[in-house]
């Protein structure tokens, strides 16, 4: 019997290579990849729905979700996971040193419904001290899928094509959230700072305070493609759960790897994490799931509750 077609996008990652190279099949399925980063990737799906398949951003799908918009379901992968604090910027010299310092300011985002910066938004009012109304969330980029937060939260729209690094570096904003470390900072120019300089440690202290990894994207499968197939959303759940227990087991001989302590960081990692963090399923991501449905709730962003259970495909249930 032929093999259904399927095309999927996602991003570059080093757990899918045992897939990408042939080492694990996906059950009845042929699968096209295709590589994109991720507005491109979003932006195709939701727009034009280009694939069949893709990786796509958590809080977008929970507002489409939270709209009724259900002709893309979810499997319970997630192939990023993402802490915030590294990604926290402010300009070099300025006087802000902790979120709460942040009141009354003005902080980038590329949307207001980024799942980083729904994450970041969450955290900063939750942990940090800055509730969401006492800053002005100046936005670059145009929204996936579109809400009407309440009038309390204080949004700006810029024209598309701003970079907040450079709004930064003028003056035009007092911090950035966003997921990519400014270039200025990659190429050590000095014109921009950590706003959590040692943010290893903030990021551990995190999760041992909250038990979350925050998920940035799920895999999300066309309904049509289900309502003719429903096998493929296991099919495809278990070839990138086997792809990435394959690359787990070549990481375990550190030689493998471009790291001068490759095995004492993987130790460390998982005694932090209780065993390996990109753990996939239900089971093991209700509370971080939740804890996201419960961020996108406070932020204005769902225009009804969500469980979630809802999100996922029924035979994701027992996962």
């Amino acid at each position: 019997m032929a093999k259904l077609k399927l095309t999927l996008a996602m991003d570059r990652y080093d757990f899918l290579q045992p897939f990408q190279e042939g080492k694990v099949q996906a059950e009845g399925l042929d699968i096209d990849w295709i590589t994109l980063d991720s507005k491109q990737r979003h932006d195709r799906m939701y727009h034009d729905g280009a694939y069949d398949a893709c990786e796509f951003t958590m809080a977008g799908y929970l507002v489409a979700r939270s709209r009724n918009i259900d002709w893309l379901q979810a499997i319970a992968f997630f192939p990023r996971r993402m802490f915030g604090h590294k990604y926290c910027f402010v300009r070099a010299g300025s006087e802000f040193r902790k979120p709460s310092d942040l009141r009354g300011r003005r902080i980038g985002i590329r949307t207001y419904e980024n799942t980083l910066a729904v994450m970041v938004k969450g955290m900063f009012a939750h942990d940090y001290g800055l509730p969401l109304e006492d800053v002005t969330w100046v936005c670059v980029n145009n929204e996936l899928v579109g809400t009407k937060p309440p009038p309390t939260i204080k949004i700006e729209q810029l024209k598309e094509g701003k970079k907040l690094e450079d709004l930064l570096v003028a003056g035009e904003i007092d911090a950035t959230v966003e997921p990519g470390l400014p270039q200025s900072w990659l190429e050590g120019k000095g014109t921009v700072a950590r706003l959590f300089p040692d943010f290893q440690k903030e990021e551990q202290e995190y999760y041992k305070r909250t038990r979350v990894f925050p998920i940035m994207h799920p895999v999300v499968i066309k309904k049509e493609v289900l309502d003719r197939a429903p096998w493929v959303a296991k099919s495809l759940f278990d070839a990138v759960n086997e792809s990435q227990r394959l690359y787990a087991q070549f990481m375990q001989q550190p030689h493998r790897l471009s790291f001068a302590w490759a095995a004492s960081y993987l130790e460390q990692e998982r005694s932090l994490f209780g065993g390996n963090p990109f753990r996939q399923g239900l089971r093991a991501n209700r509370h971080d799931l939740q804890t996201m449905i419960g961020f996108a709730e406070e932020q204005g962003l769902l225009a009804r509750p969500l469980t979630v259970d809802e999100l996922f495909t029924v035979d994701m249930r027992e996962t």
